[in-house]
């Protein structure tokens, strides 16, 4: 078993692809880029199953319903906003846990829903998807 040394990954880390493939200080060198670049945070979110649903639980406490939009492509589920600081002056931090500014969750949905039912509620602070499952086609075998 070989034991490799962590490397911090964070919203602030990027790395080439080559330099993930190929970690070391003998790694080729390229453009492309993996990684997003900036301060965006990522929410608390919670995806389970219930019967008839899946549901997305995404904690956004602070942010005003105008300043986040939800998006369904393919499979993934993306909420995306801004959550802006209430008090915008300067000073030293000696705890820093709640973050501002942009934010993005996105979450691959297991199976396949119902595009035309989806609802999505706000309130106490959280944002709660529900996307009812949409059962899987069956598929008749002729002799």
């Amino acid at each position: 078993m070989t034991a490799h040394r962590l490397r911090e990954t964070g919203p602030l880390a990027t790395y080439t692809l080559i330099e993930v493939l190929f970690p070391g200080p003998s790694a080729p060198r390229a453009a492309w880029r993996v990684g997003r670049p900036g301060r965006e945070w990522r929410p608390p979110t919670d995806v389970y199953e219930t019967e008839t649903d899946l549901v997305v639980q995404i904690e956004i406490a602070g942010v005003q319903p105008e300043d986040f939009h939800v998006e369904l492509y393919d499979r993934v589920l993306a909420v995306a906003g801004v959550r802006a600081d209430p008090r915008p002056e300067r000073r030293a931090y000696h705890q820093m846990e709640i973050h501002f500014g942009e934010f993005r969750a996105e979450v691959e949905l297991p199976g396949p829903v119902d595009r035309e039912r989806i609802t999505a509620e706000y309130g106490n602070g959280f944002l709660r998807v529900c996307l009812p499952k949409r059962p899987a086609a069956q598929i008749n075998l002729e002799e």
